[in-house]
């Protein structure tokens, strides 16, 4: 079998029409760990440890990228078949311990067979040779174009699209990333520097991860990119990527962070990694991501005029509060989104009340007359409604954002305001580097409130009507199909 394997692999590579290359591999099947919203996504029998890939980019943004992805994972059950997800690239060999193995590809999984019968507890070592394509269709996530080069988006179901993985929020591991790139290109990822080596034409990047990381929230940036350093609190690095020729434009903006984590800190605790910064990407984007450690945000924000300042600073407060609030605590499933967003969304509207925005109890009254068109156009925040029929899952509706940080306005309603705050920083030293679930916030808020809160989450969370306001008696929702 091994030596046919190889003959069918390299037969497959000149097709080139298959992105995935197939071994002789006996039905290969894509599994998942069952995620109600994606239910492939994730592989059950292993827990990764750790990543360590290298991109190599040739300066052209639109065609693919020579990769090596380096899996260290041990094993959580007996395995004969790797299934790791993985899409939008060619797959040219792969080893498992050191050994060649066979693979195989089933919609956007990796099968692998094992070279023998690999029992629980066992080190799991993958090493992926493959091709990373950014000329995917736009929309489904990834590697996203920018003017002079490349960055990632991946949140929530895309980082699997750019290297092979176990691309679930629930499997966090720590990073190293190691790009390639012409020499008059800046790379950048997430973490801290770990290393840059100049080799001819090209210049070879490292950088690495000092906490364990959620594969949507991994970053690379490629492109014609100046390095701003500073300080924030404590001492903490702080490091901003923008376009070269807007530093001087975007500098104004990017003095404003130290002042936002003090902020942040305030409120929550101290901030949770080694490092943070802004990554600004001269991209057509409209949205902003809080990658780990490097929040990425599309150009426009700062340059378009017509956006207050107010508002600017608020949607940065808001990628800066998922740092402690998605990236630390991390979702255990996909259904539990609306605790990143709400927070975010909370502390946005919060920064945004002191900073000449409108206030908080507007926003919240306004969400709430809205909350039951929501609820019935994308299902209660806790319960989203999952894709219809042949559609791609879009999890980023206002009911997870606006509509979550109203449970949270609820709940400190309910619990009061010193009970709302103990419990806010709480949660985030709690499940620091880990990853958490809505019945744990249940739980944690019903001991901090001093009194069992399951049956006022259950209306709140997973409700087709929105309940009645704590202590706002006249607040009233309008009717569904008023506000679709």
């Amino acid at each position: 079998m091994p030596h046919l394997s190889r003959r069918l692999r390299a037969a497959l590579l000149a097709t080139a029409s298959l992105t995935l290359v197939a071994a002789a591999l006996p039905a290969p099947e894509p599994l998942g760990i069952g995620d109600r919203l994606f239910p492939e996504l994730g592989n059950p029998g292993y827990d990764v440890l750790a990543y360590d890939i290298a991109f190599t980019y040739h300066g052209s943004n639109t065609k693919p990228l020579d990769a090596v992805t380096r899996i260290r994972a041990r094993t959580t059950a007996p395995l004969d078949r790797i299934n790791l997800d993985f899409a939008r690239g060619t797959v040219q060999g792969v080893e498992v311990n050191g050994r060649a193995a066979d693979f195989g590809s089933k919609n956007e999984d990796l099968v692998v067979q094992a070279p023998r019968r690999l029992p629980e507890g066992a080190p799991l070592n993958i090493t992926v040779h493959h091709t990373s394509d950014p000329a995917g269709t736009a929309g489904n996530g990834g590697w996203i174009r920018t003017a002079d080069g490349l960055a990632m988006a991946n949140q929530a179901d895309a980082a699997h699209r750019v290297f092979p993985s176990n691309d679930h929020p629930s499997d966090k591991a720590r990073f190293t990333f190691r790009i390639t790139a012409p020499k008059d290109l800046t790379a950048v990822a997430n973490g801290l520097p770990a290393g840059r080596t100049r080799n001819g034409a090209t210049t070879t990047w490292t950088y690495r991860t000092e906490h364990p990381m959620a594969t949507e929230l991994a970053q690379v940036s490629i492109g014609r990119s100046a390095v701003h350093h500073h300080t924030g609190p404590h001492g903490l690095p702080l490091r901003d990527v923008v376009p070269a020729a807007d530093r001087e434009k975007l500098e104004p903006w990017l003095k404003k962070t130290p002042a936002q984590l003090e902020w942040m800190e305030r409120r929550v605790g101290r901030y949770p990694f080694e490092t943070y910064g802004v990554l600004v990407a001269d991209s057509r984007i409209g949205f902003a991501l809080e990658t780990q450690t490097i929040s990425l945000f599309g150009r426009s924000l700062f340059t378009e005029p017509a956006y207050p300042e107010w508002y600017v600073d608020s949607v940065m407060v808001h990628e800066l509060a998922h740092q402690w609030f998605g990236n630390s605590v991390s979702p255990a499933s996909w259904s539990d989104l609306w605790l990143n967003e709400g927070h975010a969304s909370w502390y946005e509207a919060l920064y945004a009340e002191e900073n000449g925005g409108g206030t908080l109890e507007r926003r919240m009254r306004e969400a709430y007359k809205l909350s039951d068109g929501w609820r019935a156009n994308g299902g209660p925040p806790a319960h989203p409604d999952g894709p219809a029929g042949g559609e791609k899952l879009s999890l980023f509706r206002p009911v997870v954002y606006d509509g979550s940080a109203l449970v949270l306005y609820a709940l400190r309603q309910e619990i009061g305001a010193d009970a709302f705050d103990r419990l806010q920083r709480a949660w985030v030293r709690i499940h620091r580097d880990g990853t958490a679930t809505t019945a744990d916030f249940v739980r944690l808020a019903s001991g901090i409130g001093g009194r069992d809160l399951t049956a006022f989450f259950d209306g709140w969370l997973y409700g087709k009507k929105t309940p009645p306001m704590p202590g706002h008696p006249d607040w009233s929702a309008a009717e569904p199909a008023a506000t679709l």
